[in-house]
Parts: C-alpha cells; sequence; structure tokens
C-alpha cells in the first residue's frame, strides 16, 4: 500500500513537473535583440520619406519637394496645370558643380540639406553652403580700419597683428532652372538681425512696437533703420507709450524671473509685444492679461550647473476660485490714444482674438500678424469660465463697442474652431456641434443663420478653402463612408447651400491633405497603419493628375518587419463600435501565449491609435518584440472626430470612464485569438495614460497584473485647469447678491492606492512644467502610508516628455514587463541594447 501511495505521489509530481514545464514553454522568451534592431537610430536607416511635403510656389499652380528614399534624396518641380513632375536639377551634375566650387567630395547620392529660395518669378533658385575650407574672419570694423589705414600714407608705425579667427568658408550660389552650372553670388557675411527677437513692424513698416520693462514703446521708421545698423546708436529715438505695465500685468515681454537671484532685471532691454494690427496699419490691438494674483508653481532642476537652481512659474490649478483677467486693448497710431473692447471684466472667462491666414504662396519675409476683417472689425471668441458657453463677438476698432452675434451653449463643454468671412465679410462660415456632429453653418455679419451647410451623422474636423465665385467649401471630414474607419479622413467640397457634397479623395485609407492656394489641386498623402504610404497630386473634382511617390520600404522589409494588424470590436455597451491596432512580435510563434499590452491615452482630445503607417514605433511595434502583444484602441469619450455623445462620454468621470473599454476588448481579443494569455495583463501610457494606467491598476486590480505609468496627472487638481475643467466640468454656482463662483470635484488616483494588487512603477521628471511631479509623488506618497510595494524612478533634469533620456525609458519598461509578464528578469548593470550603437571614442 505505501508502495502504491508513494508511486502516485511521484506521478503526480512528475505530472505537475511536467505541466509547468509545458506552462514555461508556451511563454515567450525576451528578445532584446529584435527591439534593438527597430530602435528609432536604426529606423532612420532604413526609412526615409513616407509623406510629400509641397512647397508652393507664388507663379502658377506649381510646387517642389523633396524626396529621400535607399537612393538618397531627389528634389522635383510639380506643374500641375500642365500634369508634369521633372527634377529640379540632375544630381550628377549638381555633385560636380559643387565639388569644383567648394573642394568638397560630393555625389548624386550624398548632396548636402539644401534650404531653397525661388527667386526671379520662380525661374531660379538660391541657397547657401557651408565648405569646410576655414578662412579668416573679416568684420566690418577691420574692414574700415583696413581702408583708413591704406587711406593714411603718413602712418608708418606697425601695429602688432593679432592671430586670425578663423571660421568655415560659406558660399551663397544659384541655380537657373534647367541650365548648365551656377553662379557664386557676391558672399557678403550674414547680417546678425537681433531686432527681428523684439520687433513688431507694422504691415507699412512705418511704425515698430515693442516692449521695454513691461510697458508699450515704439520708434518710428527712421529710427528703427539706425537699430538695424547699430543698436548701440546714442541717437535712436524711442517713445514710451504707457506706464502702468509691471511684470504678470504688462505689455508684451518676458515674466520669466532670472536664472541667478541675485543679477538686477535688465529694465533696459528691448523685448516682443503681440498682437493685432489692423491692415491699414492704424490700429494694434493687444489682449493685456492681468496674472498677479495666479499664484507660483516651482520645480527644482538639481542637475544644473552649480547650485539646483529654482525655477519659478505661474499656473492656474482646476478649481482655484482666481482666473486670469483679460482686456482688450486698441492703440491708435496716428493719435496714440488707447480704446478699451468693452468687455465684462468680473466674468471669467476666456478671449481668443482671430486672425487673418496668409496664402501657402506668400514667401514674403515680413508677415505682421493681422486682424481677420480688413474693415473696421474686431472678431473674437468668448469661452465662459466651466466652458459650456460660447459667443463670437464683433467690436467696432474704433468705439470698442461690443456685439454678440453667434452663441453656442452645451450641458457638457463646448469645443470651437476659427471663423471664416466671405462675401465682402458680409457672410460668417461658423462650425459648432449644436446637432452632435461637427458642421457648418452659414450667417449674414449680424448673426442671423442663413443655413446649415453640411449635415448628418459624419464629423467636420478642417476647413481646408473656399471658391466664393462658384461658393464652394473645401473641408477635411470623417465618418461620412459608413463602411471605412469612422476616423479616416477625407478631402470633400460642398456647396454653401448644403448641395452637392462630394468626398475628392476616396479610398479605404487615412488621407494627409494639402491644398493649393487656387483650390484647384491637392496633394494627397495617404496609407493605413497595413500599407505602404503613397502621395499623389489630384484636383478639385478629385481626378488623380499625377502619381507622385510610394515610400521605399524595402530595408525595413528586410529586416523583418510586418504590419501590425487593425481591428474593430465593441465597447463595454456592447453597441459602441471601437477601432484599434493590435501589434505582434515579428518572429510570432501562434504557439505560444503572449502576454497582452495595452498602450493607452484616454483622450478626451485624441486616442493613442494610429491611422497611418507610423516610423513612430517606439510605443508600440517596438514594444511587442520584446515579447508581447501590444494593443491600442479607443474608448469612448477617447476622441473629437466622432459625435459629441462619444467625445463626451467620459465628461463627470474622467478618472475611470476609458476604463472598462480597455478591459473588455482586451477579453474579446483573448476570446478571439488563442495566443493571447488574458492571465497576464500590462497596461502603460504617458501623461493622461500615466494617470489612466495606474487608474486601471487601483480600478480593476485582479485583471490588470503590471503598469508602468509615467508623468501621469494622477491628481488633477493639481494639474492646469483647462484639461480637467474642460473635460471633468467645474460648476459655475450662482450665490447671494449674484455673486458667481465654481465647484470642483475630481476623482484621484491615490484614493484607491489600497487595491493595488499587482505590479507598479511610477516614473516624474523631475522638472515637469506641465504635469508637476507632485502629482506623482503623491501617489507614491499614498502607496507608502498603505504598506504598498512598487516601483519609483525618477528622471533627472527632465521635462515633460523625458528629452534624451527616452531611450533609456524604454529599456525600463521593457525591463519591467519583461521581468513581471515573462518572468525573466535581466540583472546586467550595462544596458548593451543602447550602448552596442554608440561608437566609443575614448
Amino acid at each position: 500500500m505505501k508502495k502504491i501511495t508513494l508511486f502516485f505521489m511521484l506521478a503526480v509530481l512528475a505530472n505537475t513537473s511536467f505541466s509547468q514545464e509545458q506552462k514555461e514553454n508556451l511563454t515567450p522568451t525576451p528578445n532584446y535583440k529584435l527591439a534593438t534592431k527597430f530602435s528609432p537610430r536604426n529606423l532612420a536607416k532604413m526609412v526615409h520619406s513616407t509623406a510629400v511635403q509641397p512647397h508652393w510656389l507664388e507663379s502658377g499652380n506649381r510646387f517642389w519637394y523633396q524626396y529621400k528614399t535607399s537612393e538618397g534624396s531627389n528634389y522635383y518641380i510639380v506643374d500641375a496645370d500642365k500634369r508634369t513632375k521633372k527634377k529640379l536639377f540632375d544630381n550628377a551634375k549638381m555633385a560636380k558643380w559643387l565639388t569644383e566650387i567648394t573642394k568638397d567630395p560630393y555625389d548624386a547620392k550624398h548632396l548636402p540639406k539644401f534650404n531653397f529660395e525661388f527667386v526671379d518669378n520662380d525661374t531660379a533658385i538660391r541657397f547657401k553652403l557651408t565648405s569646410n575650407e576655414e578662412v579668416e574672419i573679416v568684420e566690418e570694423k577691420d574692414k574700415k580700419e583696413t581702408d583708413s589705414t591704406q587711406a593714411d600714407s603718413t602712418k608708418t608705425k606697425k601695429e602688432k597683428k593679432k592671430a586670425p579667427k578663423m571660421e568655415k568658408k560659406k558660399y551663397f550660389l544659384e541655380y537657373k532652372l534647367g541650365s548648365d552650372g551656377l553662379t557664386i553670388l557676391e558672399n557678403e557675411k550674414e547680417k546678425k538681425e537681433p531686432w527681428k527677437k523684439w520687433a513688431n513692424v507694422s504691415p507699412d513698416s512705418t511704425v515698430v512696437l515693442f516692449s521695454k520693462n513691461h510697458n508699450l514703446y515704439w520708434m518710428d521708421k527712421e529710427n528703427f533703420l539706425k537699430v538695424v545698423k547699430n543698436e548701440k546708436d546714442t541717437t535712436i529715438v524711442e517713445n514710451q507709450w504707457t506706464t502702468d505695465g509691471e511684470r504678470y500685468f504688462g505689455y508684451g515681454g518676458s515674466d520669466k524671473e532670472e536664472s541667478n537671484p541675485t543679477k538686477p532685471a535688465d529694465t533696459t532691454k528691448r523685448e516682443a509685444i503681440r498682437g493685432y494690427w489692423s491692415h491699414d496699419s492704424k490700429k494694434f490691438v493687444f489682449a493685456r492679461r492681468d496674472s498677479r494674483h495666479i499664484k507660483d508653481l516651482w520645480v527644482i532642476n538639481s542637475v544644473a550647473k552649480g547650485r539646483p537652481e529654482l525655477e519659478t512659474y505661474k499656473y492656474h490649478m482646476a478649481g482655484e476660485p482666481e482666473f486670469y483677467k483679460t482686456s482688450v486693448l486698441i492703440f491708435d497710431m496716428p493719435s496714440k490714444d488707447v480704446t478699451t473692447v468693452q468687455l465684462d471684466s468680473t466674468v471669467q472667462q476666456t478671449i481668443g482674438i482671430y486672425s487673418h491666414q496668409y496664402k501657402k504662396t506668400d514667401k514674403s519675409e515680413h508677415k505682421p500678424r493681422l486682424l481677420l476683417s480688413e474693415k473696421d472689425k474686431i472678431y473674437f471668441s468668448t469661452v465662459s469660465r466651466d466652458r459650456k458657453r460660447l459667443d463670437i463677438q464683433v467690436a467696432d476698432i474704433n468705439t470698442g463697442e461690443v456685439k454678440t452675434i453667434i452663441e453656442d451653449h452645451f450641458n457638457t463643454y463646448v469645443d470651437k474652431k476659427n471663423i471664416v468671412l466671405l462675401n465682402n465679410e458680409t457672410e460668417i462660415l461658423h462650425w459648432s456641434e449644436r446637432d452632435g456632429w461637427g458642421h457648418f453653418y452659414l450667417y449674414d455679419a449680424n448673426g442671423k443663420l442663413k443655413n446649415q451647410v453640411t449635415s448628418g451623422e459624419f464629423h467636420v474636423d478642417d476647413f481646408k478653402g473656399i471658391d466664393e465665385n462658384t461658393r464652394t467649401v473645401y473641408f477635411v471630414a470623417t465618418g461620412v463612408n459608413k463602411d471605412e474607419d469612422p476616423y479616416y479622413e477625407h478631402l470633400y467640397k460642398v456647396n454653401l447651400n448644403g448641395s452637392g457634397l462630394k468626398c475628392l479623395n476616396e479610398g479605404d485609407y487615412n488621407n494627409s491633405i494639402d491644398l493649393s492656394d487656387s483650390n484647384l489641386y491637392f496633394v494627397n498623402n495617404y496609407s493605413r497603419v497595413n500599407s505602404t504610404p503613397k502621395s499623389e497630386l489630384r484636383n478639385s473634382n478629385g481626378s488623380v493628375i499625377l502619381e507622385l511617390e510610394e515610400a521605399d520600404l524595402s530595408q525595413l522589409m528586410a529586416a523583418g518587419y510586418k504590419f501590425p494588424e487593425p481591428f474593430k470590436l465593441k465597447a463595454a455597451d456592447g453597441i459602441t463600435d471601437l477601432y484599434g491596432v493590435m501589434y505582434k512580435p515579428y518572429d510570432f510563434d501562434e504557439t505560444k501565449k503572449y502576454p497582452i499590452l495595452e498602450y493607452v491615452y484616454p483622450g478626451p482630445q485624441t486616442e493613442a491609435v494610429n491611422k497611418s503607417f507610423s516610423v513612430s514605433m517606439h510605443n508600440t511595434d517596438r514594444m511587442a518584440q520584446v515579447g508581447f502583444i501590444v494593443v491600442t484602441v479607443g474608448n469612448r469619450g477617447g476622441h473629437p472626430a466622432r459625435s459629441k455623445w462619444y467625445h463626451t462620454y467620459g465628461y463627470g468621470n474622467l478618472r475611470d470612464y476609458g476604463l472598462e473599454d480597455k478591459k473588455y476588448v482586451a477579453e474579446q481579443l483573448a476570446d478571439k485569438y488563442n495566443y493571447i494569455d488574458i492571465n497576464k495583463v500590462g497596461i502603460y501610457g504617458h501623461s493622461g495614460g500615466g494617470f489612466m494606467s495606474t487608474a486601471a491598476m487601483l480600478v480593476y486590480p485582479d485583471f490588470f497584473k503590471v503598469a508602468v505609468s509615467s508623468a501621469g496627472n494622477h491628481d488633477n487638481t493639481i494639474y492646469n485647469s483647462w484639461w480637467s475643467e474642460t473635460h471633468h466640468g467645474i460648476k459655475e454656482v450662482i450665490g447671494a447678491n449674484d455673486k458667481i463662483s465654481y465647484k470642483y470635484n475630481i476623482d484621484k488616483n491615490q484614493s484607491l492606492v489600497r487595491n493595488l494588487k499587482g505590479k507598479l512603477m511610477l516614473v516624474t521628471g523631475d522638472i515637469d512644467n506641465n504635469v508637476h511631479p507632485a502629482s506623482t509623488i503623491r501617489v507614491a506618497d499614498a502607496l507608502i502610508k498603505a504598506n504598498k510595494r512598487f516601483d519609483f524612478m525618477v528622471m533627472p533634469g527632465q521635462r515633460h516628455g523625458f528629452g534624451h533620456m527616452y531611450e533609456y525609458f524604454f529599456w525600463l519598461k521593457a525591463d519591467y514587463f519583461s521581468k513581471y509578464l515573462l518572468g525573466v528578469e535581466v540583472t546586467d548593470t550595462d544596458i548593451k541594447e543602447m550602448n552596442i550603437d554608440v561608437p566609443r571614442k575614448y
């Protein structure tokens, strides 16, 4: 009997051991080598241009562009009217000419990076080139002294000659299109133009405005030309216009304090003032913001040179009773009078002034910011503190009198876009979501609605152009074609009366559009996450005029790259369609059981889901190569490109609204694919994704097992007021004597730390002045007080995006997920995967 029992026990142990071994064999081995192969540094060697970026020329419907493949860069000029595409120059000849002139070697595949300027009615190009030859620097004053010495024949005493200062020789070259050579232009030394940092020159160039010691100053053209010639000229006359400016309530300039606290402020320094000129140069409109009462915030740069450095800045947090106070002032150039636009200064609101948009073909160097209206009007918007009310208003530029012309109110929050003036400013094109979808509405100048221009269950995203002669609007929209991903962008045109809606670039792709100023042609770059990017030229009827380019992915494919897989699944309500992308290891083995990682960003202003092919693989494709199935997917409340209901789903529940959908999608994928191990679910994200990934671990602690949360706004009461007050909501309360106050309440991650069961790593940059490190530290503090084990990393001297430490952060995440989801801990001190591509010079 004992022998039988012993035999049975041994059999059970053997079977258990076999099952454990079999389970371990099903788990993939971390493949750091494959993840290293597709680092940003290596991808830059394999993939070059993926889109055509047209530079439209002033004459005709023509543009030039540069496109790089594994054979080098080529430059092309396209004439849309003639339907021709030609090389701007012969690369071999250009290499020959440059080599002969500069004595530096070039060949057809290895030309320098050009920055072209088209001249002579777009018949020639000019560019500058720096050679490796060193020449003596000849300063302007040295030239004068040399000329003076040569003129003075009585001067016999020789001065001691100093060692010459040297610099790389610069060439200024011109190429006439179609010619057989380059012309060397006069190689004058590039003039320093420090005045460009502060001079706000009027459209007619007669007046220059600037800020000094927080006040507004001006000078005329004669004195400004003296400044251009020599800023230290003592005969320069500058005129002070205002006297009441002070720090945080000034007229332009910088409010930033000196990094050296012992250094007194420079009250003589000229600084920029940014405002809006009237088209006739007679008026200057300036939005003066009072932030004196807004509280300070600080970060400390511990790795600054010398002593750790304190950085102080104004930062308005959600729910704080104070708010920025803005007044709009009109400065009259001839009379020097100042008129105040008649606004209620007691109302907490945000003011936005609409500005003129220059044409793409306008290559003039002087482009001051202009008011939208060419008449005596200032068009601007006001948005209430609770973001539920948008008013489009117009002010008389001479009197400051204000009239409200369009009103948009919502119970959640109001999104806004620029208005368009047309028909000699007698009509206004306005975008609104008032019927639950983003659409255009046509008004007369007095604010009377004429008609709705677009309508239906789709989202108008962006105005592109208008042909006033045919009264045709060109715009980008999503969701019109119900048979494709509703996020795919297409170009449409429609008549202002609402008729004739037509798609101009049909096809099951996401498109990026660049429309010519004439509205007759557009460059269309299109792809999906699982297709090779292509570029084409189409006309305003949607016909393809020219096939321009197809991205060269040959080296990428040779390295083993495989396209990711788009998918569509249901949200947790069982009704709403969600769209996502699944990334697999390129050495994928369907007999394995892969942990699943969700890369997240909750929205509501965007979702972390690619729609086009992208070489920005850092957070998705590359992480999958370590040995995971990586998934990105939208969630209800995540993106504005769908219905207003979808976009505002998370209003009032900003911490938790997207989590249920993320969980449900992972479950559906695991049901569908046997190679997904639903017992090993990880989650990671940055900023709002850091907030969301930690919340997932605390709200669903038995489902999400591992998270890396970076730069997360875990406590939105100390994040900027715009993001969370807008998307979560703040309540306006009217009290006694009509006194208005605001109540704000939002769930914080640290309130749920007692729920933590899995492995959590928190990461922050120590000088993050967007999402303050305190937001992460407060979660760490709560975890410590709850006696929880977790991991914490500070990125020294890094802002919100982690800068040059982002590659280090990638491997930090890879190590963490490898240890806790793949069961392999990397213990090497050196990150060999980072060191392998770094040349050792000592």
